[in-house]
């Protein structure tokens, strides 16, 4: 079963554009990284970053966060960070339509 995470990321007020721009330099080698299923940066309005990743299995998850270029992504937003992002890895509870019922 897939796995679903959604983390909430927490630029430096007006350093928004400049945390997204380090996302984009790091996404490209996630999505290829086995199991990526999304990845994907969301503004909010309030100014913070919520991710929402799929994975195809905690083994994937696990493998992810201990790739180089994630350590890496972690090293070069820290200029932006105004505080460690909060995350939750949730597991899907499908119900009615398939499609429309899970991520």
């Amino acid at each position: 079963m897939s796995v679903i995470v959604v983390a909430r990321l927490f630029p430096k007020p007006g350093m928004t554009a400049d945390y997204l721009q380090v996302y984009a330099r790091f996404a490209g080698a996630v999505h290829a990284e086995h199991g990526c299923e999304l990845y994907a940066a969301h503004e909010a309005p309030d100014g913070t970053i919520v991710m929402i990743e799929k994975w195809d299995s905690q083994a994937d998850l696990d493998a992810h966060l201990r790739a180089p270029h994630v350590a890496e992504y972690r090293d070069a937003r820290q200029p932006f960070e105004e505080r460690a992002p909060e995350l939750q890895v949730l597991t899907a509870f499908p119900a009615g339509d398939a499609a429309r019922g899970a991520l």
